[in-house]
């Protein structure tokens, strides 16, 4: 799976903060991984060096195997809390979408194989 990290200008997009938000969004999403082709995490500040509550977002979107991209965003006073809410929100919405997924799978029944 590839892992693709962006900041803004306002956000320090050094290697520590990228590493350690692919380190907690991996973590989170690990179950995910052999049926996901790529993640996109995006980490932005609204109001930039002002400060202020719940200013930071992240916002992930996942590309599911042969689906459509799923995206989320968590907003939070740090960069790490906001990357936490947003992989815990997608792990729930993966779980829908694969598990919907897996409902809908129908094995043949035994007495519809038809023998060669």
């Amino acid at each position: 799976m590839q892992f693709q990290f962006n900041s803004d200008s306002s956000v320090m997009g050094t290697a520590n903060v990228a590493e350690r938000i692919e380190n907690q969004v991996r973590q989170r999403l690990e179950r995910f991984e052999d049926r996901l082709t790529r993640l996109e995490v995006h980490v932005s500040d609204e109001n930039a060096r002002k400060g202020g509550a719940d200013d930071k977002n992240c916002t992930i979107e996942a590309r599911p195997r042969g689906g459509n991209p799923i995206g989320v965003t968590g907003k939070a006073s740090d960069v790490d809390t906001a990357a936490r809410k947003a992989a815990t929100t997608l792990a729930q919405r993966l779980e829908r979408h694969f598990g919907k997924s897996e409902k809908h799978k129908h094995d043949e029944r035994p007495d519809k194989i038809i023998d060669a």
